[in-house]
């Protein structure tokens, strides 16, 4: 390998190991729901993401807070130098993509067979440091 494939190498790896990630699998909740959830707490910092995660009315909210402490547990083990407190943490990125799909019949009025798809989706959660910027005014 070449000194400056060597350099950028070890350049994503340090990248790497600032961030955390969770990923959950064949969660029984339509991507579309959970995208809602998604949207409210991207690029928001860990606390204030936790507490509208723990009030927010939507039912995805409840495993997408299990899965955002998933990811801070992972942060705590990757930086075990550092303590939680002195880091100002934020959620980096969120997406949600779609899992499988159980299909199943209905039966309909006149001897006929609706189809339900019941959808699932993947959630994959990155927690980072939060970068501030200082701007001279």
């Amino acid at each position: 390998m070449g000194a400056r494939k060597s350099i950028m190498a070890d350049k994503f790896k340090a990248e790497k190991k600032q961030k955390a990630i969770a990923v959950m699998r064949d969660c029984p909740t339509s991507p579309r729901k959970m995208r809602l959830v998604a949207d409210i707490i991207r690029g928001v910092e860990i606390n204030k993401a936790l507490g509208i995660l723990r009030y927010s009315k939507k039912e995805a909210s409840i495993r997408m807070e299990k899965l955002l402490k998933s990811a801070i547990a992972n942060w705590e083990a990757k930086n075990e130098g550092q303590r939680l407190e002195d880091n100002v943490l934020c959620v980096k990125e969120v997406y949600v993509d779609g899992g499988r799909m159980l299909k199943r019949i209905q039966p309909a009025p006149q001897g006929r067979a609706h189809r339900i798809r019941k959808r699932s989706n993947h959630v994959t959660i990155v927690v980072d440091k939060m970068v501030v910027n200082q701007e001279n005014n």
